[in-house]
């Protein structure tokens, strides 16, 4: 194929997919190499924005995804607004932020950060593909590691783990080093101003109610 049916295959396998596609997978299919497939994607990219078209390219880490311009993005809530995003509790921002910035990591090490049990929390961000677990750690117990996945960049607006803000050297000790984390990501995220759900309120009380007592010795 030549280098504008190579942009018209890729603009198709990334419309199809509706999801972020590896750059690998797009370069087997497509029998090019890494450097063409990242070329014609930039093309795109450029493209897309230059003619203020209502859809934009973006790159996630390793893989490519198609998705709509953000400047139409109240003119598209407006059409789908049975659709309500996905929103977080402050529990569930601050494990997030946890697990965001010192992945991959333990839930348990995300309870000794905040000082209290995150299970109810670290499942409900599993349930919403914003971590994943990605092996367990090589000790007596073996507990699961977690860190964040594509979703979570798509998400707070991110290409790359890269361009989480960078934080002061204090250490998971200090306790402010969780604020700070929480204002990172809400900055990224923006405000929330729609009010929160039954369940994710319930979440905040149980999570609030815990205490140091609560948090178990080990991963199960």
């Amino acid at each position: 194929m030549d280098l504008k049916e190579i942009e018209s295959a890729m603009e198709g396998i990334l419309f199809a997919a509706g999801e972020p596609v590896g750059v690998e997978r797009i370069c087997l299919a497509l029998e090019i190499d890494r450097a063409t497939a990242d070329a014609v994607a930039q093309k795109l990219m450029d493209a897309y924005s230059y003619e203020r078209r209502g859809i934009r390219l973006i790159k996630l880490d390793s893989s490519y995804q198609l998705c709509s311009a953000p400047e139409y993005a109240e003119l598209i809530r407006k059409t789908f607004e049975s659709r309500r995003p996905t929103k977080l509790s402050p529990p569930a921002l601050e494990v997030l932020s946890v697990i965001a910035y010192y992945q991959p990591t333990t839930r348990a090490y995300v309870d000794q950060i905040r000082g209290v049990d995150s299970s109810y929390t670290v499942s409900l961000l599993l349930d919403r593909e914003l971590i994943e677990e990605c092996g367990r750690l090589a000790v007596p117990g073996r507990p699961i590691l977690y860190r964040t996945t594509t979703t979570f960049l798509r998400s707070f607006g991110l290409s790359s783990l890269e361009e989480l803000p960078e934080l002061p050297s204090a250490g998971p000790e200090d306790g402010q080093i969780t604020l700070e984390m929480q204002a990172a990501l809400e900055k990224l995220r923006g405000e929330q101003t729609e009010d929160l759900t039954d369940e994710e309120l319930l979440e905040a009380a149980r999570e609030l109610s815990a205490t140091e007592a609560d948090i178990p010795a080990a991963e199960e």
